[in-house]
């Protein structure tokens, strides 16, 4: 069974930073394409970044890009995302996510996804 932690949430200010890590166990982490989902209150679940494999290719919501950076470390077994320029509307419970690679993509769908963290909280104030 797949066990995803992530820490490094936290309250900033507005253009602040953070840097989130998901620690993964259970299986080979190599194999499993990772991502990054958030949810605001009130708010569907969506797909903030995602990551492949070998950590080559990688993918970003459009309200993300040039500000977030999504990477992950195969021999520590461990996802990051850094946050940079942080927006007030950045603000929600971030979760990371895991799912076998099975030669698709590794797009941050929330639907594809099958194996989730507890989430970690981001707080950006104005």
């Amino acid at each position: 069974q797949v066990q995803l932690v992530e820490s490094g949430g936290g309250s900033v200010q507005a253009g602040g930073s953070l840097r989130l890590s998901c620690v993964f166990s259970g299986y080979t982490y190599r194999r499993y394409c990772m991502a990054w989902f958030r949810q605001a209150p009130g708010k569907e679940r969506e797909g903030v970044a995602g990551i492949s494999i070998d950590g080559v290719f990688t993918y970003y919501a459009d309200s993300v890009k040039g500000r977030f950076t999504i990477s992950r470390d195969n021999t520590e077994n461990t996802m990051y995302l850094q946050m940079n320029s942080l927006k007030p509307e950045d603000t929600a419970m971030y979760f990371c996510a895991a799912k076998p690679y099975l030669g698709r993509t590794c797009q941050p769908v929330p639907s594809d996804y099958n194996s989730w963290g507890q989430g970690t909280q981001v707080t950006v104030s104005s």
